[in-house]
């Protein structure tokens, strides 16, 4: 096994094991920081104003540098403490990557949040579930209904079956723990600049483009892991790739859809459609057919393919190096 694999290992198990507890630095808090007040910075060095036709070429501009200034201290910086004190102790440089590796993984802390929801909605208390749904997803929750919020749920989950886990974990796998803070970097401008609305449809479009293609074959990875784990988990797999190879692209993003349409196949549920983020309907292609209702149980079931992808890709990746390694 090679280092890099071994501590993604180490990595994954403390993931499994330990979760995000909410007390415990986490870099991704910090990279967030770090985009809205790179974000502040611009606005006003670039002189952007509301008027978003006036200053569409400005804000891209802006856009553009914030990417740059992000990635290059969001990835400097841990490259500078390795390299420092891989100087000192190479053991302790280890150890650091593990810890990163560890944190730069969601898969435990994913399920861990959704099943906030579960369990709101089986104690019938729809609020606390708006309110738990509300700490996971970018959509406006307060009107939604326990149908809304249960395919809120198994919709977020799906998608960052891929963005969570399956992505970094591929981007460690090749490029160590700096390829993680690379991706987490770009995943979580996206997540905080890549809307289209009036604020964000230019100034976050260069990190919504990159985001775009560095989950290009991530988020394919995860759906195939996706459809094996539908089979192993006792799920309709066919109904799987049925949907999948229909529905696949019926999102704005060229992959958000991939898993979410394996996972609407798999649970025979109808998910995305129609939301309101920031007050304002947005009109979405639904994904799936409606075979029933969705319900809690949804969410449980979920996170079995949430947790069934992760470990088959740490599998196939495992499996990679060792044929690698041996040859």
């Amino acid at each position: 096994m090679s280092r890099r694999m071994l501590i993604l290992s180490i990595g994954f198990l403390l993931d499994i094991l330990l979760g995000d507890p909410r007390w415990l630095y986490h870099p991704v808090r910090a990279i967030g920081f770090l985009i809205s007040s790179t974000e502040k910075i611009l606005r006003r060095l670039f002189r952007i104003c509301p008027d978003r036709e006036k200053d569409q070429t400005k804000k891209r501009a802006a856009g553009f540098f914030l990417v740059i200034l992000v990635l290059l201290f969001s990835t400097g910086i841990p490259f500078l403490v390795l390299f420092i004190i891989g100087q000192i102790h190479p053991g302790v440089r280890f150890g650091i990557e593990c810890f990163w590796c560890y944190q730069l993984l969601a898969m435990r802390s994913l399920k861990k949040e959704s099943m906030k929801v579960y369990t709101a909605l089986k104690a019938g208390d729809i609020e606390a579930s708006r309110y738990a749904v509300s700490m996971i997803v970018g959509r406006d929750t307060k009107c939604l209904t326990e149908e809304g919020i249960t395919k809120a749920a198994v919709e977020t989950v799906a998608e960052n079956t891929s963005d969570g886990v399956v992505a970094p974990m591929l981007f460690m796998m090749f490029f160590g723990v700096l390829g993680g803070f690379f991706y987490k970097a770009v995943n979580t401008m996206d997540s905080m600049v890549g809307y289209k609305n009036d604020v964000y449809c230019d100034f976050g479009k260069c990190a919504a483009k990159l985001d775009d293609a560095l989950n290009f074959i991530p988020a394919r990875v995860s759906a195939f892991c996706m459809i094996a784990a539908s089979f192993l988990c006792g799920l309709d797999w066919k109904d799987a790739i049925r949907i999948f190879r229909r529905d696949r692209y019926c999102h704005a993003s060229p992959n958000s859809a991939q898993t979410e349409a394996v996972c609407a196949g798999a649970l025979e549920l109808q998910l995305a459609g129609d939301a309101y983020y920031f007050g304002k309907l947005y009109h979405k292609p639904v994904i799936g057919d409606a075979v029933r209702k969705p319900e809690a149980e949804d969410i449980r079931l979920a996170n079995r393919l949430l947790y069934g992808t992760s470990f088959l890709a740490w599998g196939i990746g495992m499996l990679c190096q060792l044929f690698f390694y041996s040859s």
